[in-house]
């Protein structure tokens, strides 16, 4: 099992910019596709990216497209969310997920696809 950490969640200003770093344990990251997923409360979770093992490959939610952008460096076990042109709506709580599939060739956000996920950063937007 993988260990994720994420860190880098904050209170920011609408218009503002942040951006969270998940750090995973282990050797085999560079062969899984990773996602962030968010939930806000009283609300499902959601997806929000994610990236292809091989990095390159990247997806995304519409209600972020435009405004995210997750990349990983596979040297550091690390993949970031980068967002910019935060809205309130974007408060949420922010987790990142490792793939159950080695290498998968598709992308999606279906939850399901993930198995190893982080506990978790805050973050807050206020208008």
């Amino acid at each position: 099992q993988v260990q994720l950490v994420e860190s880098g969640g904050g209170l920011v200003q609408a218009g503002g910019s942040l951006r969270l770093s998940c750090a995973a344990s282990g050797r085999t990251f560079a062969s899984y596709t990773m996602g962030w997923f968010r939930q806000a409360p009283g609300k499902e979770r959601e997806f929000v990216a994610a990236i292809r093992w091989s990095g390159g490959i990247t997806y995304y939610a519409d209600s972020v497209k435009g405004r995210f952008t997750i990349s990983r460096d596979n040297a550091k076990n690390t993949v970031y969310l980068k967002m910019n042109s935060l809205k309130p709506e974007d408060t949420a709580v922010y987790y990142c997920a490792k793939d159950r599939a080695i290498r998968r060739p598709v992308l999606t956000g279906t939850g399901e696809q993930y198995d190893d996920w982080g506990q978790g950063t805050q973050v807050t937007v206020s208008s």
